[in-house]
C-alpha cells in the first residue's frame, strides 16, 4: 500500500530524528578520543562520500546547480553540526536540544498565519517549557554551552529555510553537495587545530562512518525529502518532537529519570505534532 505524501513526510522526519538522537551519545563517546572539530569534520566528510556513491553525484549537471542555495545550505549544515557538538560537550543532551530547538520554533512562529497554526506552535512552546529541568539550578548550566546550543538553533533555522530554496538539482544531491561544502569549511579548521594521528586508522574510520550514517547521511536525506512536502511552518512544528525524543532516549538508553512535568511535556509536544499533521492533511484535501 502506497503511503500518502502527507503521512510519508512526518514519518520520514520521525525516523530522521530517532537516527540523530541515537547518534548523540555515540558522538560523546568519540569526544573522549578525538577533538570535537575532528568529529564534526569527519562526520560531514564521510557522510558526503556515502551520499555521493549512493546517489551518483557524478551524474549531476553542475551547470544547473544554483550555488547560492547550496552554499547557504552547506554553511547551515557546518554550523549546526559543530555548534551542537560543542554544546553537548558542556550540557546534557536533552537540555542542549531544548535550547537548540528555539531555532526551528522561531521559523514556525514566523510562518504562522491561521488560528490552528498558533495553537500547535503554542502547545510546542508549552511542552518545551515543561521539558526544561527547572529542578536544576540555572547557574549550574554552562553559559558557553547554552550559547553554542542557541547558535546551533540559529543554523537550524537557516537549514530549514535554505533547504526549501530551489537548488537546481534533486533533494538528495542538494544534501550531498551541501555536506561537501560544510566539510570544506570545517576540515581546514580541524587540520589547523591538529588532528590526532589515529584519525584515519581503520577502526577510527569505522566509528566515523557509523556516526556519519546515523547523524548525517540518513537523517539529512530524509529531512530533505520531507521538506519537499512540508511547509516551513509544518516542518518547524513537527521538529518539536526532537527534544522529546532526546528526553525519551535518555530515559531508555541512559537511565535518566523524568519528572512528571517532563512526561506531561512529551505528551504536549507529541499532541502539537499530531495536530499539525492533521491540520496539514485537511488543508491538502481542501486544495485538491
Amino acid at each position: 500500500m502506497k503511503i500518502a505524501p502527507v503521512v510519508q513526510a512526518p514519518l520520514m522526519l520521525l525516523i530522521a530524528m530517532i537516527s540523530i538522537q541515537s547518534s548523540g551519545s555515540f558522538a560523546k563517546f568519540l569526544f573522549d578520543q578525538f577533538p570535537i572539530l575532528t568529529v564534526s569534520a569527519m562526520r560531514l566528510l564521510l557522510g558526503a562520500v556515502v551520499l555521493a556513491l549512493i546517489f551518483r553525484i557524478w551524474q549531476v549537471n553542475f551547470k544547473q546547480v544554483k550555488w547560492t542555495a547550496i552554499l547557504s545550505y552547506g554553511i547551515a549544515l557546518a554550523g549546526m553540526n559543530l555548534l551542537f557538538y560543542l554544546s553537548i560537550d558542556r550540557l546534557p543532551l536533552g537540555i542542549a536540544v531544548a535550547f537548540e530547538f528555539i531555532g526551528p520554533l522561531s521559523v514556525a512562529l514566523f510562518y504562522a498565519r491561521q488560528k490552528f497554526d498558533f495553537i500547535w506552535v503554542g502547545l510546542a512552546i508549552v511542552g518545551l517549557v515543561l521539558l526544561f529541568p527547572f529542578h536544576q539550578a540555572i547557574p549550574s548550566l554552562d553559559p558557553l554551552g547554552i550559547l553554542f546550543a542557541l547558535s546551533a538553533g540559529g543554523c537550524w533555522a537557516l537549514y530549514i529555510v535554505a533547504g526549501q530554496k530551489p537548488s537546481g538539482v534533486s533533494g538528495n544531491h542538494t544534501v550531498c553537495l551541501g555536506m561537501f561544502i560544510g566539510m570544506c569549511i570545517l576540515m581546514p579548521i580541524a587540520l589547523f587545530n591538529g588532528m590526532p594521528a589515529h584519525t584515519f586508522e581503520p577502526m577510527s574510520l569505522m566509528y566515523f562512518l557509523a556516526l556519519a550514517i546515523l547523524a548525517s547521511a540518513l537523517p539529512f536525506s530524509l529531512e530533505m525529502i520531507a521538506l519537499r512536502n512540508l511547509s516551513a511552518l509544518s516542518f518547524g512544528t513537527l521538529m518539536s518532537l526532537e527534544p522529546a525524543i532526546a528526553a525519551l532516549s535518555g530515559f531508555v538508553f541512559l537511565g535518566e529519570s523524568l519528572l512528571w512535568s517532563q512526561w506531561l511535556a512529551l505528551a504536549t509536544i507529541i499532541s502539537a505534532s499530531i495536530g499539525c499533521t492533521v491540520t496539514m492533511q485537511k488543508r491538502k484535501n481542501q486544495t485538491i
